[in-house]
């Protein structure tokens, strides 16, 4: 079981940890409704150092980039960031990653931790150019600054630069402790904030100095419970449960990001011909009506049929919405809007119905 640079400082906070994608991780410190409340009102900080870092440099990294991903690449400039997915060649999902370009011959991808090592060897395989790839994994660590005040907190201390004139999916190099760092406007949680990079040896330096500073605007350490109660929130998909390699990128819901028309990329054959057939299956999101949570897993069913339509990705009751919730994947002839739905927990039926999704967006000042 790998440990991240702040394994100590969760110990030392009280985090109660547990195993995620190889990684000892914590899950909670003050409880998952209090950190999943307070990244709502507040600020919370992640420490999401498990996340992988892969270069891609050289003169040929845009043209390996737009083969070996499903967006389009070339609509970056320097200091933008793009969220995309690495395919394999029936259009499944290896892992959805976010592409930062630095330079037209320096590109920064931030890659699931528990994929870091398959999406370094995959690249490596595939990669069709002379471009250089390098899994940096090692060499750093990750905080998650998010929340409405995120960008209040963090601003007063990063003086070379203007963080709040930083746009959403944007990033900035500047200096903090001395030491370069990488500003990304992006997070997983549905609020604003950023994604600080920072070399490994100074994480711990970083985490302290916000935890300090934090403490006026409320920030709080935050686990993965909350990490994800609040993405799904957002309907933001998770590998392993939303996205997979026998999930097609149509059918998670990735459709905005596959630019079907760039050129040739992996996986663009089997999605040109599963869009010409049309998509079997659709993530839906769902609310459950009657008392009871659904589950990765659970059985959906069409409650007219009584017929198996689909399996239920991700599901709690979340709670800002306060609602038993979910994600699911159904038949695309079952996935309209207001559709009820049955959800079969431990043998009994809950009745729901198909909603919009995302079920949370925040109120943009």
């Amino acid at each position: 079981m790998k440990r991240t640079p702040l394994y100590e400082e969760h110990i030392r906070l009280g985090g109660k940890m547990v195993p995620f994608a190889g990684w000892e991780m914590p899950v909670q410190y003050s409880g998952v409704i209090a950190e999943h409340v307070n990244v709502r009102e507040r600020v919370g900080l992640f420490d999401v150092s498990h996340m992988g870092e892969i270069w891609v440099t050289g003169s040929d990294a845009e043209q390996a980039l737009e083969y070996l991903t499903c967006n389009r690449v070339a609509a970056l400039v320097d200091g933008k960031a793009q969220y995309s997915a690495i395919l394999n060649e029936s259009g499944g999902v290896i892992d959805d990653i976010i592409v930062y370009r630095f330079s037209p011959e320096r590109f920064l991808l931030c890659v699931n931790a528990s994929n870091a090592d398959a999406d370094f060897a995959w690249l490596t395989q595939h990669n069709p150019t002379t471009a250089t790839i390098t899994n940096a994994s090692a060499d750093y660590g990750q905080i998650a600054v998010q929340g409405p005040k995120a960008i209040d907190l963090l601003a007063p201390l990063v003086k070379s630069v203007d963080l709040r004139a930083v746009k959403p999916f944007h990033f900035i190099e500047a200096e903090l402790l001395g030491t370069s760092m990488i500003f990304a406007r992006t997070g997983y949680t549905g609020e604003d904030g950023c994604e600080i990079f920072v070399k490994s040896e100074r994480v711990v330096d970083l985490w302290r100095l916000l935890l300090e500073h934090g403490e006026s605007y409320g920030a709080l350490p935050c686990g993965l419970g909350a990490r994800d109660s609040l993405r799904l929130e957002a309907a933001y998909p998770l590998h392993g449960h939303e996205l997979g390699t026998d999930i097609s990128a149509l059918e998670s819901g990735l459709g905005w990001i596959v630019k079907l028309d760039k050129g040739d990329f992996i996986g663009r054959a089997a999605l040109l011909a599963e869009k010409e057939r049309g998509v079997a299956r659709k993530l839906i999101g769902f609310v459950l009506d009657d008392a009871g949570i659904a589950r990765q897993g659970d059985p959906v069913v069409d409650p007219s049929s009584q017929r198996e339509i689909g399996i239920v990705t991700s599901g709690t009751k979340t709670p800002t919405v306060q609602k038993a919730l979910g994600m699911a994947l159904v038949s695309s002839d079952h996935a309209a809007t207001d559709a009820r739905i049955a959800v079969s927990v431990r043998g009994r039926a809950i009745q729901g119905r198909i909603v919009p999704l995302p079920f949370y967006k925040r109120t943009k000042v």
